[in-house]
């Protein structure tokens, strides 16, 4: 067993929460990356054991176009602020994994600039994909090149290229010599050569035991990426989107015939087929904001902490904050965000306090790691099922309903269990449990025996005072007029807020607008779409 097998992570994306500049003007370092110290606390608080953080090396803007690996983005700091960083993280037992673009470059890296000054000279015009003199680009380089994702910003490796293959085994041996680093994620890893990712898996299995490379990809067969000769993990794109669908079209079908075909796909092996699990991340939208009804926060949160795979909570989405793409950009979902705003967030936040309560149970329950997946019981919104470790048996329920649910369940010969969340004891009574579990809310019941942990339940009455809150909130919300929008401006040049606004007025002067059609028009997030809605109204 390795670490990983029992992490919880944290994401971070630093040139966010730090309220980085957009732009780096490569001027003197700013040390924004120490006033992330303090969260390292908050990290070990809500109960996660590890951190991932990136990008984080020298770059022009979003940090993906990277400049030099070997230097600390000027925005965040110094190297040696990065170094203290990660001690301080081991310090309080959380490892740490480095975000790694080994797929592309930016510009300003010195190869890229090497080939601009020397052209068909370059010792270096090898090291990037298809690169044609006779053309040329937006930046007027008087030649072309490979890129990835259609962006003439990130130039795309030649990444069988044994130099370069090189460089980037050196530069990961240099992360670990330099700043004692656990991981990487490999960003765009669905795109990497694969022999470019055995030469890195060669070197994770030199540079530090367990070392941990962990692949960015959203589709397909996760078992070519994960296996002996590539990656450990990969991201799990394919349960991600059935977490938020699943609550929102209350079909729990969908997330429990998800969650067979990885585990088919695993050969029934927990540790078959390692998945790093998430609800949202700098990529996404929020999944407060996602979520129709957002008491399933709580549920959905229970879900990503007991099924199979190794759990991940994105900074501020602990607290519900909200996070939606706006016209095509990913700044709302990386906000600067004061820890301060969130010092009582444990106590007073219920969302908080929840995440807090599963990070505990997941990092003392082993059979949430290691424990085998049986279904229990389905319906479209009711799930139940069980993670098995030796004789501990260990049963989740959760109930998307808007009324309570009454779940009977095999109890495996245990005579008694505890529920987490509720507090609650339950007697076997002829090898079944009988649980009652609250509207969209759920519960984790544990065999009861002398090495049983007491948990600090959180109050149902809590839960559904911010259900009501978050009623309110939302009815609030849509009863706004269009005269918040902005005189005078196109509908292109409208926000998507001020489009969904318009769009609503412009139904109710064709009738009543049900709360179903206000819903269908705040969950529509994407600009272009509200633009061709709004245009369609005579």
């Amino acid at each position: 067993m390795a670490w990983y097998d029992e992490a919880i992570f944290y994401h971070i994306y630093p040139l966010g929460l730090t309220g980085a500049p957009a732009q780096n003007d490569y001027g003197e370092p700013v040390q924004r990356l120490n006033t992330l110290i303090p969260w390292i606390d908050h990290i070990k608080e809500i109960g996660c054991n590890a951190l991932y953080i990136g990008p984080l090396f020298e770059s022009v803007g979003h940090g993906y176009e990277t400049t030099d690996y070997k230097k600390l983005d000027s925005r965040l700091g110094t190297n040696e602020d990065l170094v203290n960083f990660v001690k301080k993280c081991h310090e309080k037992g959380i490892k740490v994994v480095f975000d790694g673009v080994f797929n592309h470059t930016g510009r300003d890296f010195f190869a890229f600039q090497d080939i601009k000054k020397y052209r068909e000279n370059s010792r270096y015009t090898g090291w990037y994909l298809n690169i044609n003199f006779y053309g040329n680009n937006e930046y007027n380089d008087g030649f072309s090149y490979e890129n990835w994702g259609g962006y003439n910003l990130l130039a795309k490796l030649n990444q069988r290229n044994p130099e370069v293959k090189d460089y980037i085994c050196d530069i990961i041996r240099f992360w670990v010599s330099e700043f004692d680093i656990d991981g990487i994620r490999l960003d765009a890893a669905d795109v990497l050569d694969f022999d470019y990712m055995k030469a890195m898996r060669s070197v994770a299995n030199e540079v530090k035991p367990d070392f941990w490379l962990m692949g960015e990809v959203i589709h397909g067969d996760y078992t070519r990426w994960v296996n002996s000769g590539t990656l450990h993990a990969v991201t799990n794109y394919t349960l991600h989107k059935a977490f938020y669908s699943g609550h929102n079209d209350h079909n729990y079908f969908e997330i429990a015939h998800t969650v067979k075909r990885l585990y088919d796909m695993a050969g029934g092996n927990i540790l078959g087929l390692r998945l790093y699990n998430f609800v949202d991340n700098h990529d996404v939208e929020r999944i407060y904001t996602k979520l129709s009804n957002k008491a399933h926060m709580i549920p959905v949160h229970i879900l990503l902490y007991t099924l199979p795979g190794v759990p991940s909570i994105y900074y501020g989405s602990e607290f519900g904050i909200e996070g939606r793409k706006e016209r095509g950009s990913d700044a709302s979902l990386r906000p600067a965000l004061n820890l301060e705003d969130y010092k009582d967030a444990v106590q007073n936040n219920v969302i908080t306090k929840v995440i807090a309560s599963l990070g505990k149970v997941r990092q003392d329950v082993k059979a949430l790691s290691y424990g085998g997946y049986r279904e229990l019981s389905l319906t479209t919104k009711q799930y139940a099922f069980s993670r098995k470790l030796d004789n501990e048996n260990v049963i989740i329920a959760v109930n998307n309903d808007d009324n309570e649910a009454w779940f009977s369940l095999p109890a495996e010969g245990v005579n008694e269990y505890l529920g987490v969340l509720s507090g609650e004891r339950v007697k076997a009574e002829n090898g079944t449990i009988n649980v009652c579990i609250k509207a969209n809310y759920g519960d984790i019941f544990l065999p009861l025996n002398s090495e049983t942990k007491e948990y600090e339940p959180v109050q149902y009455e809590e839960v559904e005072k911010e259900i009501k809150k978050e009623e309110q909130k939302v009815k609030k919300e849509e009863v706004k007029l269009p005269d918040h929008v902005r005189p005078g401006v196109s509908y292109e040049e409208m926000t998507v807020e001020e489009l969904q606004l318009t769009i609503l007025d412009k139904m109710s002067k064709n009738g009543p607008v049900t709360d179903q059609m206000k819903r269908t028009v705040l969950d529509n997030v994407y600009h272009d779409s509200l633009v061709n809605w709004v245009k369609s109204f005579r």
